[in-house]
């Protein structure tokens, strides 16, 4: 607005100049009101830089635990540790766009008297063609020992419900809609005591944590 108003005001000036005072002056005035207008126009695109970039840069908070704090940004997922007043990634791990994150979880715990954290959450999505929608569910853990800032176990179990058009003749005339179910994975249970359980398709097995290597270990075997 202000500058079309000196627009205005110049154009009024070069058609109607009511003054006779040498050129030179005229130019210097004009010169002047041109340096103004492109400061005007400069500023004002940098301050929508500005308002874009701290917009593309901001994240939706999930989840918190005594000094952890679990954010989602642009297509990551980010667990921070606030420390005296420092904020540091722990970790970040990326999100398919096409994904949503839901269910997220900050759990401490002690395991053989180490203090440890369990961080989860759920990520949901589809994948769909003119035959065939794929419906996504993966669950995401993380174990770990923030004093050392070492992970201590890490597991992703993941179910994709498909329901595809199948056709039953060459012609393409005669089809049917079928159902299934893939599970990838291994599916992970923490237990009270800190132990910890894997199920997959050939059974379960339990490990226990073993503060000497900072890991989960299947129970029973040497560490």
């Amino acid at each position: 607005m202000w500058f079309l108003k000196n627009l205005f005001l110049l154009k009024k000036i070069v058609l109607f100049p009511k003054t006779k005072k040498p050129i030179k002056q005229f130019m210097k005035k004009t010169l002047l009101l041109f340096a103004l207008a492109i400061m005007t126009t400069v500023g004002y695109s940098q301050k929508k830089k500005k308002s874009a970039s701290k917009s593309s840069s901001s994240s939706e908070v999930l989840a918190k635990s005594d000094n952890l704090t679990a954010e989602m940004g642009k297509n990551a997922f980010n667990l921070y540790l606030n420390d005296g007043g420092k904020k540091e990634a722990l970790f970040t791990r990326p999100v398919d766009p096409k994904r949503k994150l839901s269910e997220c979880k900050i759990t401490s715990y002690k395991a053989k008297d180490t203090k440890l954290y369990y961080i989860s959450w759920v990520e949901k999505g589809t994948n769909k063609t003119d035959l065939k929608t794929e419906e996504v569910t993966s669950t995401v853990s993380e174990i770990w020992e923030v004093s050392t800032k070492t992970q201590v176990a890490a597991n992703t179990h993941t179910i994709t419900n498909i329901t595809e058009k199948v056709f039953l003749d060459q012609a393409k005339e005669v089809s049917e809609t079928q159902q299934r179910r893939r599970v990838e994975g291994s599916e992970f249970k923490l237990l009270p005591n800190g132990d910890a359980i894997l199920k997959g398709k050939s059974g379960e097995t339990k490990y226990t944590y073993d503060p000497a290597t900072k890991k989960y270990v299947a129970a029973g075997k040497k560490k």
